[in-house]
């Protein structure tokens, strides 16, 4: 990570009824694209429970097998998709002409809207390929809206220290009064890499010392989630370990959440405001009825996702 981080205690978020973990979701070992095997954490299942997000993939490996076909040329409409890549390379390149190399640290946000083709495809022979693919919703007002890309380096996302032993990434929203790196009107969203260091502040007596401690104010009525991807942390009284997910509560009254851990460990905390529109998915088209879908798939047929858009 190349941008430095910087301390703002002033911006210190105070959360008094925090929220508690409704439950715990483990993710389905799966494939995609051209055999990349991957964990969907966040599953057509919860879409409804999660609005406005439609799907989290993890994808890791070391082996160049699970990942060396990468997503040859597809399309979407109707959504926008963010990745975040954590190791490796992967060119991105589509329909409207948009081309960008996402490597470590640097998030790819691109928006369908009416239609894209694009493929993402690793540069790299070897080595170990990781990284995350968030589906954001758009509202109905906006699935048809001109498609756009924007290639984020690790240096462009605003880097916090909210806490001693706490680092946190801030991809979308905000946090502790610092914006993050991309912000949207219609489902504002919050999209954090939070990592605990597990380092002790002076010498370490016993475990409690070691442990950091993140607070993060959410608004009441946006859905919210916490995947953790390396370590443990806790939320209240509930363990969330490594390749869990944990769906937060949406509980009267609660004005944030507050994450800990006692060791090194590493989360996406994800949230936002939900659009409550239908949802009609066929694959990679996300609409808001069946004869959209309809319409999307015909457009795609009759090669209108590849014209530049």
């Amino acid at each position: 990570m190349t941008q430095s981080a910087v301390q703002n205690p002033a911006a210190a978020e105070a959360v008094a009824n925090p929220r508690r973990v409704e439950r715990l979701v483990q993710g389905m070992a799966t494939s995609d694209g051209a055999g990349v095997k991957l964990v969907r954490v966040l599953t057509a299942d919860l879409q409804k429970r999660l609005d406005p997000f439609l799907m989290l993939d993890n994808f890791g490996t070391d082996n160049p097998e699970d990942y060396i076909g990468g997503f040859p040329d597809h399309p979407h409409r109707g959504f926008e998709t963010v990745t975040y890549m954590i190791d490796g390379r992967m060119r991105h390149r589509d329909s409207g002409g948009h081309e960008g190399l996402l490597q470590n640290g640097g998030v790819q946000w691109m928006t369908a809207g009416r239609g894209l083709v694009h493929s993402e495809l690793p540069e790299q022979e070897d080595g170990r390929m990781e990284g995350f693919q968030l589906w954001l919703n758009l509202p109905a007002r906006d699935k048809m809206c001109r498609p756009g890309y924007r290639d984020i380096q690790s240096a462009g996302i605003p880097e916090i220290r909210p806490a001693p032993g706490v680092l946190v990434r801030i991809i979308a929203g905000a946090s502790h009064g610092t914006a993050g790196a991309v912000q949207r009107e219609a489902t504002e969203p919050l999209y954090l890499d939070v990592h605990f260091d597990g380092a002790c502040r002076g010498v370490c007596k016993d475990d409690s010392e070691a442990a950091g401690v993140f607070t993060q104010r959410l608004p009441e009525r946006f859905n919210a989630f916490l995947y953790v991807y390396r370590g443990e942390v806790e939320v209240g009284d509930t363990t969330v370990p490594s390749g869990g997910m944990a769906i937060l509560e949406n509980a009267a009254g609660a004005d944030g959440v507050v994450i800990s851990s006692r060791g090194p460990a590493k989360a996406l905390l994800i949230a936002g405001k939900p659009l409550n529109e239908p949802i009609a998915q066929y694959g990679p088209f996300v609409m808001n009825t069946q004869q959209e879908l309809r319409q999307a798939v015909m457009d795609y047929q009759a090669g209108k996702f590849h014209q530049v858009a």
